[in-house]
């Protein structure tokens, strides 16, 4: 990006980092690995805030004092009533988590942490995705394509499987897997705005 950044975004994914820039927030990407295992009886709303927390929370703390910049963490899952759809190990857990989706409505929670010098915050985002019914065949074709590798839910709501959507409740940038809206409102708190002109960033 051509502004310095303004804050460090932990996670290592593509969308993340594209969404932010759509919104015009220079940022620099630094990945955190956190313990993603679920707690028992953790709800999903629970799992994704506590996660997106977690990241961006160990980022902050290993900064030096000349490194500090605010620190955004996000985590996205997928779930249908209380179980959690996490990404596909291989093509028959892909085509079997698909299957369990298709026909019915599920939630997309992506929660979205900030972390900086006036302590931490969190948003949540909750939508709501209704697949058509789908066979496993056409599952199968969907995971040869390589989409839902390294998808929550084993799908990209931009991309192919945009054909098995027959319904949308929410937040599209949510579902992808940063919640543009939420993560404005928390990014205003530090005197950012996407309406000043890029000279000023």
């Amino acid at each position: 990006m051509a502004s310095a950044p303004i804050v460090y975004l932990a996670s290592a994914s593509p969308r993340r980092s594209q969404l932010l820039a759509q919104i015009r927030v220079p940022h620099r990407v630094w990945p955190m690995d956190v313990n993603e295992e679920r707690r028992p009886g953790e709800a999903p709303s629970e799992y994704v805030s506590r996660l997106a927390a977690e990241k961006a929370r160990t980022l902050w703390a290993r900064l030096s004092p000349d490194e500090r910049l605010p620190v955004l963490g996000a985590d996205t899952t997928v779930a249908l009533d209380d179980e959690i759809f996490g990404k596909p190990r291989d093509a028959d857990d892909a085509v079997a988590m698909l299957l369990r989706l298709a026909g019915k409505t599920h939630r997309v929670f992506t929660a979205v942490a900030l972390c900086w010098r006036q302590g931490c915050d969190l948003r949540l985002s909750v939508s709501e995705v209704t697949f058509a019914k789908l066979g496993a065949a056409d599952c199968l074709a969907y995971w040869r394509t390589g989409e839902p590798v390294d998808k929550a839910g084993g799908y990209a709501v931009q991309g192919l499987a945009a054909a098995f959507i027959v319904r949308i409740a929410g937040s599209y940038s949510g579902i992808m897997g940063l919640p543009l809206a939420e993560t404005a409102e928390l990014l205003r708190a530090t005197g950012w705005s996407c309406l000043r002109p890029e000279s000023d960033t």
